[in-house]
């Protein structure tokens, strides 16, 4: 359903405000980690458990949620999300213990999951073929604008009250948003409802949290004693066990969570791997302020500062990359950003140790970056999907995304721990993804141009 342009800048700016809620709520916990081990008497291992319920669900709940926005429409499940996300949030800002804050950041994630899928199947739905690229780049903006503005947002909350006012906060927000929902996002929902797969959700389920507790507990320092452990193995062995099982299931659903035809198409395949490597890469993202301190000698607070450059041009070229789709397509956008990437990576590798170069190989990860997280990839999925797994093909991203990140998360510090020096290893992993990202490029080949 095409609507005009003014509902249609509306309805953009109600997806924009969510996804951004949910981005930033990511980027601002970081800085309360402190306060909220002193408040609850934990460690930093147990504090990590803040971030990794977190991801866990949002991981589940993507594909879960994208597929109920196919079935039941896409307002009803987008402020399904936006209220979970709310209510995680007023339970982490006032629990007494914590046990419930967990719980709380566990219904953030799920509810979380859905935003971005969701949102882009509304633009596919409202916005004309030669809009989406723009639309869908102002959203994958987002993640670089909340990146940016999430560590000083909370700095300065922190300054001046406690740490729960950084969850209280999304409340209202969650409100005008429910509000704005109800108001413009399209009610149109499939008239053939058909038996939901119970099976599928909760056999993906298992699997995705298997996969991700396996891969979260793998010690990068001794990476293959780790695998075999009882706290990794396990775990992995049950996704392994569950992957081929729950292919099957999906091929004999009526309305399969994941359609098994979906992944038949050359151009999901692409889009998955391309998915799964821009995952690997965002994964190293984090190790950069560990190069730079070892590098330079700096202080933790320098170091994350030593990443705007990156984050800038992440959140500059992911709606410069939209709108370029809109003109070129798909295939030379995804082509120069993956060439950008290789670029920047492997002049991090080699020459990170002079500071210009520092932050000239950040600005073009970023800019590179900008071209797989932004909106190429789910533009292209878009162009493939039927109107009623427009969503579901946007979990399925977000799925083939978290396990690049999950990924490379163990490889980049089992490469990074190899080395005597830290920022030769770190530089040494950094150089191994360049290289990916190298590979990669002949792949973009085969890209159909979706070009107008």
């Amino acid at each position: 359903m095409i609507v005009d342009k003014k509902k249609r800048n509306q309805i953009l700016g109600v997806l924009f405000l969510g996804v951004l809620m949910g981005a930033l709520d990511i980027a601002i916990v970081g800085p309360a980690l402190p306060a909220i081990q002193d408040a609850f008497n934990i460690d930093s291992r147990a504090s990590a458990w803040i971030f990794t319920i977190f991801v866990l669900f949002n991981l589940i709940g993507s594909p879960l949620m994208a597929k109920l926005s196919d079935r039941f429409g896409r307002r009803s499940i987008y402020i399904l999300d936006i209220s979970l996300f709310a209510i995680g949030s007023l339970l982490v800002a006032v629990s007494p213990s914590f046990g419930l804050l967990l719980a709380g950041r566990a219904i953030q994630g799920f509810g979380a999951g859905g935003i971005f899928p969701v949102a882009a199947a509304v633009i596919a739905d409202t916005f004309p073929e030669e809009d989406r690229g723009k639309a869908l780049g102002i959203t994958g903006a987002v993640f670089g604008l909340a990146f940016l503005l999430g560590p000083i947002l909370a700095g300065v909350m922190l300054k001046f009250s406690t740490w729960n006012w950084l969850f209280l906060i999304n409340l209202p927000i969650a409100a005008y948003l429910i509000i704005q929902g109800f108001q413009l996002l399209p009610s149109d929902r499939p008239d053939d409802v058909r038996a939901f797969d119970i099976a599928g959700i909760i056999s993906l389920s298992v699997l995705l949290a298997s996969l991700t507790l396996g891969l979260n507990a793998i010690d990068s320092s001794k990476l293959w004693a780790s695998l075999s452990s009882i706290q990794v193995f396990p775990y992995l062995l049950i996704a392994i066990i569950l992957l081929p099982i729950f292919w099957m299931i999906e091929k004999r659903a009526s309305d399969p969570i994941l359609r098994p035809g979906l992944l038949g198409s050359s151009q999901v395949k692409l889009a998955s791997v391309f998915s799964i490597g821009a995952g690997l890469i965002e994964a190293a993202m984090v190790f950069i302020p560990a190069l730079a301190i070892a590098l330079f000698s700096v202080g933790k607070s320098t170091a994350s500062f030593m990443l705007l450059p990156m984050i800038i041009a992440l959140a500059f070229g992911a709606p410069t990359a939209g709108r370029m789709l809109d003109k070129v397509g798909v295939k030379p956008v995804i082509f120069t950003g993956l060439l950008l990437l290789a670029i920047g990576l492997l002049l991090f590798g080699f020459t990170a140790s002079n500071i210009v170069m520092f932050y000239i190989s950040g600005a073009l990860v970023g800019l590179g970056l900008s071209s797989l997280l932004g909106a190429p990839l789910r533009y292209l999925m878009l162009a493939e999907a039927a109107q009623d797994e427009r969503a579901a093909s946007q979990g399925l991203l977000t799925i083939f995304t978290s396990s690049g990140q999950l990924i490379g998360g163990a490889l980049i510090g089992a490469i990074a721990a190899s080395s005597i020096i830290p920022a030769k290893g770190y530089q040494k992993a950094i150089i191994v993804l360049g290289f990916i990202s190298l590979a990669m490029l002949p792949l973009t080949l085969a890209l159909k141009n979706k070009a107008n």
